[in-house]
């Protein structure tokens, strides 16, 4: 005997309405008395990194946090064959910005001849309420997927040489907590502040802000903590951190360095904004920063070297050596 849609709902209700499992029927036991825990699964690879910074309201030019799909360029569906006949449609693209993050992201869906997008406008235009028909539309924003849930097709609507369109708009921006280190901002990045007494463990890469001695101090070997300046004419046990800038060119994987020759492991380097590791994704060699490419095991070849490409913005900070 197939399990009733009532046993179904009660399990959604309890895992998405409690983040609990269900360990028995509604009868028995109520969704706040589900005591083993059970949340949605959260994929640090599919995180959102820069959710926040898209508006509130749906651009109207797209951007490299939101693709936009205005009503004038819709995107066209294609059916599913799979299901029963102009049922299910598909976008072919994940992550559509759902209404949560603001209600003009709720898409528009429009039934018109295929391949004319420009057009789409001028055909019918069906709502999610449906016209009274049981004729209702669901959008799954994650899967980029159009069903027609109701009971009834859209009343009225022919689907012969048609396609189904979708406007609004689609996250592109960054994914992955992997991606956490690139920082994108116009103000600044706030370190942890503490005095010299609140100093935790000491551990590799550690950078903050001395209150009791009114310096910024890191750690690079992961015992002990180093003072250091960001202003030039320091002195006292302190370092003077530099800065070089590049442009990408796209052919170029070789850079000259300002100043004296540097240890690999002592500066700091960024692509894009995002953090470049020393060994595997760069070499220093005198006072020449090469970008190195992978070999056929995976791991770095300082022989291969990997141009950033074209427009690539490349800051490399120095003079932690002199800590």
């Amino acid at each position: 005997m197939a399990i009733t849609d009532a046993k179904k709902v009660d399990y959604l209700w309890k895992k998405i309405g409690y983040g609990a499992t269900k360990t028995d029927t509604n009868a028995n036991k109520l969704a706040p008395n589900e005591a083993i825990a059970s949340p949605l699964l959260i994929r640090g690879d599919n995180a959102w990194v820069q959710a926040n910074s898209i508006p509130g309201v749906l651009p109207g030019s797209s951007s490299d946090i939101v693709t936009v799909y205005p009503t004038s360029a819709p995107r066209e569906c294609t059916a599913d064959l799979t299901a029963t006949a102009n049922r299910t449609w598909k976008t072919g693209l994940t992550d559509w910005i759902p209404p949560e993050l603001g209600s003009t992201y709720q898409v528009k869906v429009y039934i018109h001849t295929a391949s004319d997008a420009a057009g789409a406008t001028g055909g019918d235009q069906v709502f999610a309420t449906g016209s009274g028909n049981n004729d209702e539309w669901f959008f799954d924003y994650q899967a980029g997927v159009l069903h027609f849930i109701g009971t009834n097709l859209p009343n009225g609507v022919s689907f012969s040489g048609k396609s189904v369109y979708i406007s609004g708009g689609r996250y592109v921006g960054v994914k992955g907590i992997n991606q956490l280190s690139k920082i994108e901002t116009t103000d600044g990045l706030v370190l942890p502040v503490g005095t010299t007494a609140q100093r935790s463990t000491t551990e590799q890469g550690i950078i903050r802000f001395n209150s009791t001695t009114g310096l910024f101090e890191g750690s690079l070997d992961g015992s002990t903590f180093t003072a250091f300046s960001m202003s030039s004419g320091a002195g006292g046990g302190t370092a003077v951190i530099t800065k070089d800038q590049y442009v990408g060119d796209g052919e170029t994987a070789s850079f000259t360095l300002t100043g004296t020759p540097a240890d690999q492991n002592n500066i700091i380097v960024y692509v894009d904004g995002v953090m470049q590791e020393p060994g595997e994704n760069y070499t220093v060699t005198g006072d020449v920063l090469s970008f190195t490419a992978a070999d056929t095991d995976g791991a770095p070849d300082s022989s291969t070297q990997e141009p950033p490409h074209a427009g690539a913005r490349i800051v490399v900070m120095r003079g932690f050596d002199a800590l």
